[in-house]
């Protein structure tokens, strides 16, 4: 049966994607840090879909555990990058060991990740693989400058490993969405900024459709949302000053 391998699964997009794989024909082995919310996930794809589901819980914040994670894993057909985290803050203020933590998850673990399973695919030749980036990755980000800093990183990386890859059977896809109705905001301590409290966040659920659309088409960059695409397109027009300014404006608290 083919088999999709999705971290960050628990939640968010990482779950969303989890029940369309599953829809769609594909054992899981899911990955994330609670254990409970694993189970949950596996017992209705399980009941409403009848797919195997494996579950793996892991904190891939921890250097060598993206690695030992996938050393007792077979064949993937599909691999999505979803684990990840922000952290809102003047980098001067922010906790250094959560900096560390996020750098070790949102690039080091997707990278690892991807170099153990890539192979197999190559051999094969098939696979899809799905890295969530995010619209930051096409600006520097001002009071998030390390999370915005990671998904550029997502981005660059993945355009790069899908042109190497051409010719293969095996394709690589970089998500961009904007602000989604997740927890990120929550959990990055970012609400009520400018960005969160005033964009409208897209549905995660047309979020993980559109990126799931995308990865089986082989897209290389997939901006979700209209807004988003001119948005990106506006701003490459921009002195670098100026968009700068822009986002830290955007990334500042709502004043009352």
């Amino acid at each position: 049966m083919p088999t999709a391998l999705v971290t960050g699964a628990s939640g968010g997009i990482g779950r969303e994607l989890s029940l369309i794989l599953a829809r769609d024909g594909y054992d899981l082995v899911a990955v994330a840090r609670s254990a409970d919310a694993l189970e949950a996930l596996a017992e209705e794809i399980r009941s409403e879909h009848g797919r195997d589901v494996r579950i793996i819980p892991c904190d891939l914040s921890v250097p060598g555990a993206a690695r030992e994670m996938c050393s007792d894993i077979g064949g993937i057909d599909i691999l999505v990058n979803n684990a990840g985290f922000g952290d809102y803050g003047p980098f001067v203020d922010c906790d250094p060991d959560k900096q560390m933590r996020m750098i070790d998850l949102n690039v080091r673990a997707l990278t690892d990740i991807t170099r153990t399973i890539l192979p197999g695919m190559v051999e094969r030749g098939r696979g899809r693989i799905l890295n969530i980036a995010s619209v930051a990755a096409f600006e520097p980000g001002p009071l998030m400058s390390v999370y915005y800093a990671t998904k550029a990183y997502v981005l660059s990386f993945s355009e790069a490993i899908q042109e190497e890859l051409r010719g293969t059977g095996v394709t690589v896809t970089a998500l961009c969405p904007g602000p989604t109705n997740t927890g990120f905001a929550s959990a990055a301590g970012a609400t009520g900024t400018n960005l969160f409290k005033e964009a409208a966040g897209a549905d995660v659920k047309k979020v993980a459709a559109y990126g799931y659309r995308c990865m089986m088409r082989g897209k290389p960059v997939a901006v979700c949302g209209l807004t988003f695409k001119f948005l990106i397109f506006w701003i490459r027009l921009l002195p670098r000053c100026a968009t700068r300014r822009m986002v830290h404006y955007i990334q500042g608290k709502t004043k009352k």
